[in-house]
């Protein structure tokens, strides 16, 4: 079977390692140079996009940031998925909290933002501080402001006021502004829904952040209430967009409630640790999915950390001394923030997780994978 990925980073690297045992021949389309090229080897072929489409039994994506005219010449063969809808709504954030009101799925308190009075809105009714982000861009931590005083207001507009005169009528820029939630920790929910509705979810995942930017996972630190209501939460958003591949939710846990962050339709950093510590990763499920195949198993194999390699030249190869610990390389050209690749560690149990990340700390330095230390500290006292 042949299979068109739209966008030809990392993730589509390691869905195309994930499909070849399954007969699954990949090319992907560059959005950026709009070319079709094999995501493993970089090779770049003649084909045009029309014909990579024609040539494809399946069309999928690995980000939603996709052109329209690209997505919608894609959807119009009736071979895309997960959907436009889908691809529509985890680029616009405006898109999403309609679709948790109609899910009835919560999250923080909003108030969409085209003009200075919603602003002025947003602080009197939502209070302060506030979390403002842009509704159609913005990833990683860009693209967002804080608003904690009242005296900001003329100074953050402006560069809003900016940002949403340069939309246009066909990709308007809206921005919204959230409540600021007091939460226990950030987590995530990843899961696989195939053409007949079937569903099969991950191990919820407890997400470490640093400056806005996803630095470790663990999967396998959970209790049953949290993991019940993500699922809930997956369960209603995923048949809503009839879904088909693999999804990703991350919320806030305040208390042991669940309020969605942000949804990302296709797979996702936090469930990369799923490649060693389940039977079937997200990047096959996703496969599976969109192919039409059978969906494979989502139980938890190994207590397992992810850990992001940012901005690094490689990965140092004294990582695979220790047992249970795997490197993921992207292969792409370093730059300052950039994902370069990842690191995943097994273990027996939360104890044995703690022991082996701070091992690595040996050879991970802070200053480069920040707050691996802290993360095994934490998984003692929990």
């Amino acid at each position: 079977m042949n299979i068109l990925i739209l966008g030809a980073g990392q993730l589509a690297r390691m869905m195309s390692l994930a499909g070849a045992p399954l007969n699954l021949n990949v090319v992907a389309y560059d959005v950026g140079t709009k070319q079709i090229k094999h995501p493993l080897t970089g090779e770049i072929y003649t084909t045009s996009l029309e014909q990579a489409i024609s040539d494809a039994d399946v069309i999928t994506a690995e980000f939603e940031h996709i052109p329209d005219d690209v997505l919608t010449l894609c959807c119009n063969s009736n071979k895309f998925y997960p959907g436009k809808a889908a691809i529509k709504t985890g680029g616009d954030r405006a898109l999403e909290k309609a679709l948790l009101n109609k899910t009835g799925v919560e999250c923080a308190p909003y108030q969409l933002i085209t003009e200075k009075v919603h602003l002025e809105l947003a602080a009197k009714n939502l209070g302060k501080p506030l979390v403002i982000k842009t509704c159609q861009a913005g990833y990683d931590g860009k693209g967002q402001w804080r608003l904690k005083s009242d005296v900001q207001i003329d100074e953050i507009w402006s560069e809003m006021a900016e940002f949403i005169a340069s939309g246009t009528q066909d990709a308007p820029h809206t921005i919204i502004a959230e409540k600021m939630i007091p939460f226990d920790r950030e987590v995530s929910i990843i899961g696989a829904r195939d053409k007949h509705g079937n569903v099969a979810i991950y191990p919820l995942t407890e997400n470490e952040h640093t400056n806005g930017v996803l630095t470790l996972s663990v999967a396998g630190k959970n209790n049953q209430n949290v993991e019940a209501q993500a699922n809930d939460a997956f369960t209603k958003i995923a048949n809503e967009l009839n879904y088909v591949g693999v999804l990703a939710i991350e919320f806030f846990d305040v208390m042991g409630t669940l309020l969605v962050n942000e949804i990302a339709p296709r797979v996702h950093n936090s469930g990369h640790w799923t490649q060693q510590g389940c039977h079937c990763s997200q990047f096959e499920n996703h496969m599976r999915a969109v192919a039409g195949l059978p969906l494979g198993n989502t139980e938890l194999k190994h207590i397992t950390a992810m850990i992001n390699v940012l901005g690094q030249a490689s990965i140092p190869a004294e990582v695979l001394t220790l047992p249970d610990v795997t490197s993921h390389w992207y292969g792409k050209t370093a730059k300052p923030g950039r994902k370069m690749g990842h690191i995943n560690v097994s273990a027996h149990n939360m104890n044995d997780l703690s022991d082996k990340l701070s091992q690595l700390t040996d050879y991970l330095p802070e200053h480069d994978y920040p707050g691996i230390l802290k993360t095994a500290e934490k998984l003692i006292l929990g």
